[in-house]
C-alpha cells in the first residue's frame, strides 16, 4: 500500500479545508467586532483592552491550528490530528468565554438603553446588542467545524493507520516507543501556544511596560521557546544531558502556577477583571499541559538507547517510485515460485 502524497485524498483536502474557512469565517467575526467596538471607546483603556486581546489570540490560535493540521498530514501523525481535534474543543470554550468577558468590558449599567448610554448598556440599540450577534457566531462556527473534523479524521485513521508500521516495522515494543516519542513531539507544539496566550494577554491586558513584572514576562519568552526547542531535538536525537536539563526546568516552570492567586487576591482582582477567565483557562490548561509534557518526558528518556533513533530522525512516510513498486512485485513473485501469482495482501499494525 503505497503513502499518498500531502493533500492527494479527499479526506486530507476536507481537513484542511475545514480549518481553512472556519479560520477565514471565525477571523472576519472578531474583525467585526473589533472594529465596532474600536468607533466608540479608546481599547487601550483598561478594561477595554480585552478586544485586542481577543482578536490576538484568535488570530494566533486559527494560524497555529492551521500550521499543525498541515504539519500532521504531513507527518502522517494520527496522534496530532487527535490533538488537533481536542484544540478545537478549547476553543469553543474560548470563544464563548469572550461572549461573557467582551460583555463584562463593556456593559456596566445591563437593564438600561441606548438613550442612557449607547457603550456601557446592555439594553437595546447598544454597543453590546450590536456585537453580541458576532460573537456568538463564532463559537458556533467552530462547533460546527468540530464536528465535521470528527468525521474527517475518523477517515484520515483509516489512511493513515498503518504509516507506523512503514517507520517502525512489526515490533510491538517500538511501536509503543515511537507512539510515545509522537505524544511528547505534539506536547511539545501546544506547549508553545498555550505558554504563548498567557504571555500575550498578560503582556497586552494587565502588565505596565515600567513595571518588573513586565520584564520578566518578556525576558521568559526566549528562554520557554528555547526549552522547547532543545527538549525536542533532545528526544529525537536521544541526547540525555540536554533532556534533562530540559526536564529540570519543565519542573521549575510548573510554579508559574502561582499567577492563578494573583488573578484572584484582593489587592490585584480588579487589574484582570475583563480577563479572569480566559487567563485561569489558559494557566491551567498551559500547567496540565506542561505536567503531562514532563511525564511524557520521562518515559520518552527510558526509551533512549534502544534502537528507535533511526526511525525518529527518519520519520516521514515516503511515497514509493514505480521503479521501486515494480522491482518489489517482480521479488514478490519470485519468492512465490514460478507461477507468478501475487501474493496475498499483508495486514498492517494499526
Amino acid at each position: 500500500m503505497a503513502v499518498e502524497p500531502l493533500l492527494a485524498t479527499r479526506a486530507q483536502r476536507a481537513f484542511i479545508g475545514t480549518i481553512t474557512i472556519q479560520a477565514i469565517a471565525v477571523l472576519v467575526m472578531v474583525g467585526i467586532t473589533f472594529r465596532k467596538v474600536d468607533e466608540h471607546v479608546q481599547l487601550r483603556l483598561g478594561r477595554y483592552t480585552t478586544l485586542p486581546c481577543y482578536l490576538a489570540l484568535f488570530a494566533l490560535a486559527e494560524l497555529f491550528e492551521l500550521f499543525m493540521a498541515f504539519d500532521a498530514l504531513r507527518l502522517r501523525n494520527i496522534i496530532q490530528l487527535l490533538g488537533i481535534w481536542l484544540f478545537q474543543g478549547a476553543l469553543i470554550v474560548f470563544a464563548a468565554l469572550q461572549v461573557h468577558q467582551t460583555r463584562t468590558a463593556l456593559v456596566i449599567t445591563p437593564d438600561c438603553d441606548s438613550q442612557t448610554s449607547y457603550v456601557n448598556c446592555g439594553g437595546s440599540g447598544t454597543l453590546w446588542s450590536q456585537i453580541q450577534p458576532f460573537l456568538i457566531v463564532a463559537p458556533v462556527i467552530i462547533g460546527t467545524s468540530w464536528f465535521v473534523m470528527l468525521f474527517t479524521i475518523r477517515k484520515l485513521y483509516g489512511e493513515f493507520g498503518w504509516a507506523i508500521f512503514h517507520v517502525v516495522g512489526a515490533n510491538p515494543k517500538m511501536k509503543t516507543m515511537y507512539q510515545w516519542y509522537q505524544i511528547m513531539i505534539c506536547l511539545l507544539k501546544f506547549d508553545f501556544f498555550f505558554f504563548t496566550g498567557v504571555t500575550m494577554q498578560l503582556l497586552i491586558v494587565v502588565l505596565q511596560k515600567n513595571s518588573a513584572e513586565f520584564g520578566v514576562t518578556i525576558a521568559a519568552i526566549p528562554v520557554v521557546l528555547l526549552l522547547l526547542i532543545l527538549c525536542g531535538i533532545a528526544v529525537q536525537r536521544e541526547i540525555k544531558s540536554v533532556m534533562t536539563i530540559s526536564l529540570v526546568m519543565m519542573l521549575a516552570a510548573l510554579s508559574y502556577l502561582y499567577k492563578l492567586v494573583r488573578f484572584y487576591e484582593p489587592s490585584s482582582r480588579d487589574q484582570y477583571l475583563s480577563t479572569r477567565a480566559t487567563l485561569t483557562t489558559f494557566t491551567v490548561v498551559a500547567f496540565l499541559l506542561l505536567l503531562g509534557t514532563f511525564g511524557v518526558g520521562l518515559r520518552c528518556y527510558s526509551d533512549f538507547d534502544r534502537g528507535l533513533i533511526s526511525s525518529k530522525v527518519h520519520s516521514i512516510p515516503i511515497r514509493p517510485s514505480a521503479s521501486n513498486q515494480n522491482s518489489s512485485a517482480n521479488m514478490s513473485q519470485k519468492q512465490n515460485g514460478t507461477s507468478g501469482a501475487p501474493l496475498g495482501p499483508r495486514i498492517s499494525i494499526e
